[in-house]
């Protein structure tokens, strides 16, 4: 059997502790279990985690009722709830606090941050919750602030156990060490016991290396030297565990001390230097990082869920924390060198940590407000359904995942949820990122935001988004949620090889005063390089040298992209986490990016993110978790034939329907099977649909625009599930209640929602016939069965003129089928809308779903079930003639032969798989030739109907 790291840190004389504490975890039996098989030793809680548990879970909503009719105020509720919470967890952790004579098994609760500044008032909160607690056990948690130091003095000779927390520098750990020692003095010289005092020193990690590696990036970027350079790259990552290293070596040297040593003699313990923030932030770099280089004796390491959850799976133990302290000690002086204080540098994270931690703390409060008015005026639940005879088969699956132990499998990465392959399952490990991406994020937020602010302050008035897919989709969703605020650049989204509106976008921008972002997870994408090509020429030629500056490159370490911003010598480089898949990456740099430089509120986002990622933590039963709760409804209802997945989504952000398209379509269409997302489709009257349909409703409380047509569709007996929004910033988190929610439902359905196996025939296609046009100058079209007034159809020619022959190609329509109008134009509003009024005629017409996709963007999303997805969709793909074409700069191709080529790439690939396709090209004037196209498809509608 495999040893469990975990344990092995306790023979290296470290404690594991955790970060985190919830209520559902420590009745669930989960902290028990990680008591009894991880050797946890201890507990440390958070305000965030607290107050995500409380607006995200039903865990408190008893206690919440119960407090509230008893008229208490928000505190008294707060405190209420957390020792109540704090004194459950220390009775788990009692029996190793005993068997251990009171050297660990300890659980931290924090004073108010508020009083970080005020000694008397940090003692007097610390001595009523040490007695409101009134367990052993109990440590008491105090920033380690100047006027923090003499109450732990003071709390120590009084005999309560201190944590001291946010500590970051050198100096203000020995004072705390100090602080301690004069504490047991006072004690000792009172005839106190003090083999029962107890304290750990939280040093604070990755917050150090996010800002010092924010200041050598930005060092990095502006030196001319390439062997500073180098040099400055080698110390990114390194101040943390430096500082951390140097800290260890000066508390052996205070308690190896004579002064400690009479202490010790009479009983006393060392204060650990106890590791804190060791979730790595940046997540290009390990996440053990900021465990495996500190095991040692007389430490405690308190790691957050998801860092448990790495070491245990991989994590290397042996004594570490000694070693390298020169090169430590060179890394520190070689920050100082390069102009990097680390008192600055330390002061200032102590600064932020105190206002971050309050902040923290009143939006806690603020949440048990809103929280206690919710349920005494009992506001309806932010989710619900009306499934009708399909919710027996729901709440079985709920409760079959739960009895499977879904959510902890997932969190733990076991990638048998998927598949019984090998191979297969390596794979799909290396793309959960998702899962703690939002933590991660909450750590560059403001680097985001100073990047905003740069961006601003240097006259940039558009961001011009260059990518497809999943590097697109979410800024358009964001742009369109959030809107631009006030005196920040607009943001354009240009993911398309259509000249047209290549050219509409080069023609409204100032190339000197417009930023690019060019988004791709694997650098190699075509689109997002040619048009890089293209608008970097454009730049050059008003900025010569210096047009890199113009330029931003979002992607994954090592890729091509990478390597072409440093020789372009772009203004920043955003390496995304690579285990993260393009369609899953919202809540990372690509969508994040984009969205601070329009000057949303990126904390907020990832706030509501993280909501959602709480309530469907791996303690919280699968019928209460919002992702499973939806994937269990999508893959249920999938099963048994409602596989079109309908969105009816609030104007003011509809725009989400697409995000979601993508994930569903690619996520889901493969190995014949595949749930059908439509979106845009305007609702209709109940019997517009047959018997293969899920409504999914999100409503902004604010509008009530669907709420008839939503409750009409429900009377029917349609399935509908409702998802409230409070408003556009709680997108934050749906984004990832939808991820998880397409994770548990690939798993019902037996595939693995991380890949996307048949985008590549598409793209092969693609390529094929770009090297036939470099040698022949020219694509192959094939010829047209029919031409008539402009319109050249590519199919099997039945007669009856153009009406006659689409409805020949209608009558294949079966029940269950969905029609796809894939449409390589210019998405214009006119031409939107004329196709949303072409796809309403031939649902009305035939009962069928419809999707509109416009290419080639929608090769990046429905494509794949297209290809992938059962043999149930019938395609009308729409070409026409570009009246203005683009070079391709370096390449032999315009951007009209490279859309063209992608349209043909995908007919061949669809035929190829004996789709059921028609091709319609349009000569001429584009909404000329679509107002025939509709013309011709009502009278085949009506031909069909009609049975004739």
């Amino acid at each position: 059997m495999a040893t469990n790291p975990l344990l092995e840190l306790q023979r290296q004389g470290q404690s594991v502790w955790q970060d985190y504490i919830r209520r559902k975890q420590t009745l669930s039996g989960e902290l028990k279990r990680l008591i009894g098989e991880d050797g946890l030793r201890g507990q440390t809680s958070n305000p965030t985690y607290f107050e995500k548990a409380i607006s995200g879970s039903h865990d408190y909503d008893d206690a919440l009722r119960a407090l509230a009719q008893e008229g208490r105020s928000m505190g008294e509720i707060y405190e209420a709830l957390a020792v109540e919470d704090i004194q459950a967890a220390a009775d788990l952790f009692r029996p190793v606090y005993d068997s251990l004579d009171g050297a660990d098994g300890f659980v931290s609760l924090e004073v108010s941050p508020d009083l970080a500044h005020d000694t008397q008032a940090t003692v007097e909160e610390a001595r009523r919750l040490f007695a409101a607690v009134n367990r052993p056990n109990v440590m008491i948690k105090v920033p380690g602030t100047p006027e923090g130091m003499p109450a732990i003095e003071q709390l120590i000779s009084e005999g309560i156990n201190v944590n001291v927390t946010l500590l970051f520098s050198l100096d203000a750990h020995e004072q705390a060490a100090n602080a301690y020692i004069a504490g047991l003095e006072r004690r000792a010289a009172a005839g106190g016991d003090l083999s029962r005092v107890a304290s750990v020193a939280s040093f604070f990690l990755s917050r150090v290396d996010t800002l010092v590696d924010r200041r050598l990036e930005a060092l990095i970027r502006e030196t001319e030297d390439a062997a500073a350079r180098a040099r400055m790259e080698a110390l990114l990552g390194k101040a943390a565990v430096a500082n951390a290293k140097v800290a260890y070596a000066r508390f052996k040297s205070i308690f190896g001390s004579p002064r400690f040593q009479a202490l010790k003699e009479k009983g006393a313990r060392v204060q650990r230097p106890l590791w804190a923030s060791t979730g790595t932030k940046n997540p290009n770099y390990s996440d053990v990082m900021y465990v495996e280089p500190l095991i040692g004796p007389d430490t405690v390491n308190t790691m957050p869920p998801t860092t448990l959850d790495a070491f245990r799976d991989h994590g290397v133990v042996r004594p570490t924390v000694e070693e390298g302290l020169e090169e430590a000690e060179a890394a520190l002086a070689a920050l100082a060198e390069f102009g990097i204080d680390m008192d600055e540098v330390t002061a200032k994270l102590l600064d932020d940590g105190v206002r971050i931690f309050a902040n923290s703390f009143h939006q806690l409060m603020d949440c048990i407000s809103a929280q206690r008015t919710a349920i005494l005026s009992g506001v309806r639940e932010r989710q619900a359904a009306s499934l009708g005879e399909h919710q027996r088969r729901v709440d079985d699956r709920l409760e079959r995942l739960e009895r499977e132990g879904f959510a902890a499998r997932l969190h733990a990465h076991d990638a048998s949820l998927w598949s019984a392959d090998a191979k297969t399952r390596e794979a799909i490990r290396t793309r959960l990122g998702w899962l703690t991406v939002v933590e991660k994020m909450t750590d560059v937020c403001d680097d985001l935001t100073s990047f905003a602010d740069e961006i601003r302050g240097a006259g940039y008035r558009d961001v011009v988004l260059l990518g497809m897919g999943g590097s697109s989709l979410t800024p358009e969703v964001l742009h369109s949620a959030l809107d631009v605020r006030d005196g920040y650049p607009d943001l354009i989204v240009l993911d398309t090889t259509d000249p047209a509106s290549i050219r509409a976008v080069e023609n409204v921008l100032d190339p000197a005063k417009a930023l690019f972002l060019v988004a791709s997870k694997s650098g190699t994408t075509v689109e997002a390089l040619s048009l890089f090509a293209y608008f970097m020429e454009r730049v050059k030629a008003v900025k010569g040298p210096a047009a890199g500056e113009n330029f931003v490159a979002i992607t994954d370490e090592g890729t091509p992209l990478q390597e072409l911003a440093r020789r372009h010598r772009f203004r920043r480089v955003f390496t995304n986490p690579s285990d993260i898949g393009g369609r899953y990456s919202a809540l990372s740099y690509f969508g994040l990016v984009p969205a601070a430089l329009i000057g949303a509120d990126v904390a907020k986002l990832l706030d509501r993110g993280l909501t959602i990622a709480e309530a469907s933590a791996s303690c919280v039963a699968a019928p209460e978790s919002p992702g499973l709760w939806l994937g269990a409804a999508l893959g249920e209802l999938t099963l048994v034939g409602r596989d079109k997945l309908t969105l009816a989504v609030s104007p003011e952000v509809a725009s989400f329907g697409t995000w979601v398209e993508q994930l569903i379509a690619e996520s889901t269409g493969k190995e014949g099977k595949g749930i059908l997302p439509v979106d845009g489709e305007t609702l209709g009257d109940p019997s517009a649909y047959g018997d293969d349909r899920l409504f999914v409703h999100l409503r902004l409380d604010s509008d009530d625009s669907l709420d008839a047509g939503v409750g009409k569709l429900a009377a029917a007996g349609h399935p509908v599930v409702t998802l409230r929004l409070g408003d556009a910033y709680d997108l934050g988190g749906e984004f990832f209640r939808w991820e998880l929610a397409t994770a548990t439902a690939g798993a019902i359905l037996g595939i693995n929602p991380f890949d996307e196996p048949n985008v590549a025939e598409s793209k092969e296609n693609t390529r094929r016939l770009l090297e036939a046009y470099r040698s022949q100058r020219a694509l192959p079209e094939g010829r047209p069965a029919l031409q008539e007034d402009g319109v050249a159809l590519f199919a099997e020619e039945t007669g009856g003129g153009l009406a006659g022959a689409l409805a020949s190609f209608l009558r294949q329509v079966r029940p269950g089928d969905y029609i796809a109008l894939a449409a390589y134009l210019a998405r214009t509003s006119a031409t939107e809308a004329r196709l949303q009024s072409m796809r309403l005629v031939m649902r009305d017409g035939t009962r069928a779903a419809t999707t509109l996709g416009f290419g080639p963007r929608y090769l990046h999303s429905t494509g794949q079930l297209h290809k992938g997805g059962g043999d149930n969709g019938v395609f009308i793909l729409l070409t026409a003639d570009d009246l203005e074409d683009l070079e391709v700069p370096g390449q032999p191709y315009t951007f009209g032969v490279l859309k063209r080529a992608q349209a043909l790439g995908d007919l061949d690939a669809l035929r190829r798989r004996g789709r059921r396709v028609v091709r319609l090209h349009l000569s001429g004037d584009v909404e000329a030739g679509l107002e025939k196209v509709a013309r011709a498809l009502q009278s085949a509608v009506a031909s069909v109907a009609a049975g004739s």
